[in-house]
């Protein structure tokens, strides 16, 4: 699963500094503020994150411009990165609905429906 959709990037667009914040909020879909205050408390107790967000922003991609098409795209590819297997078992729910309607679809034309052959009798 190492898609340009599944890796982390740098959100520099969003981003206040390096984007690292922004970037992590973006690939996990929290909210950028809890990331922010996140990292500003561990900076504040412990120091060394610092140096973890410098070493991110000087490695990591930033992120391209036409990575998602839309919002909804995006939040597709959130659930993806969070849980993999939800994310297929719900696209395989919505394969099986889309089956299921074309089926009633088929059955409805393909099959010998009386009462639709009676009304167009009834039209002639």
């Amino acid at each position: 699963m190492n898609t340009p959709r599944t890796r982390f990037y740098r959100n520099k667009a969003d981003g206040k500094f390096m984007g690292v914040c922004s970037g992590i909020a973006d690939y996990t879909g929290v909210d950028a503020l809890w990331v922010r205050v996140g990292f500003a408390v561990a900076m504040v107790t412990m120091g060394w994150p610092i140096l973890v967000y410098l070493a991110i922003g000087i490695l990591a991609p930033k992120k391209p411009a036409e990575l998602y098409a839309d919002k909804r795209e995006e939040k597709f590819w959130q659930g993806v990165r969070r849980s993999p297997a939800r994310s297929a078992r719900e696209v395989r729910a919505s394969f099986r609905e889309i089956d299921r309607r074309l089926a009633r679809v088929e059955e409805h034309y393909v099959s010998s429906n009386r009462s639709l052959s009676a009304e167009i009798e009834n039209l002639r």
